[in-house]
């Protein structure tokens, strides 16, 4: 099946945590294609889970610090190159409540930084993806929306749906 824009590719949809402490924003510094880049812990979404869990597991799998989801900052589609799948990223403003130091953080993260936004510019070659910068952008306008913006629903209830349509 193609996507409506006839190139066949389809959007994974990913999730990523926005967590401001005094001015700093937390990063995951992680190894991606030979290099090393700055990112929101973030990641894709796995079947049959909701968007705010997919969430709160990224963020314990790459920071080892168990995130609460407060507030929806963006919903982004970035295009990436010709011929890859663009991402669809739901990003979720919250606080982070307990830490495990003892958690082996996911393959490929080296470690958890706290940078301020100019930090972030400063570093602007070695951003992941132009939705980092956007969403704390989008976190410093104040942007927020109800984390129930988004309604997951059970198979069940969407054949039921189907059924009385």
């Amino acid at each position: 099946m193609l996507s409506p824009d006839g190139t066949g590719l389809h959007p994974e949809l990913t999730v990523a945590a926005v967590v401001e402490r005094n001015g700093r924003f937390m990063l995951v510094e992680e190894h991606v294609s030979g290099r090393l880049v700055l990112n929101q812990p973030a990641g894709h979404v796995e079947p049959g889970e909701s968007l705010m869990a997919a969430v709160v597991r990224e963020a314990l799998e790459e920071t080892a610090w168990t995130f609460v989801p407060e507030a929806i900052v963006g919903v982004y589609l970035w295009g990436r190159e010709a011929g890859q799948n663009p991402f669809l990223r739901v990003a979720f403003s919250g606080r982070c409540t307990t830490h495990d130091s003892q958690r082996k953080l996911d393959d490929g993260i080296e470690r958890v930084v706290w940078l301020s936004r100019s930090d972030l510019m400063a570093h602007g070659d070695r951003l992941r993806s132009p939705m980092v910068i956007r969403a704390v952008d989008d976190y410093e306008r104040g942007i927020r929306y109800p984390v129930d913006l988004f309604q997951d629903l059970a198979v069940e209830q969407l054949t039921l749906r189907a059924a009385t349509v």
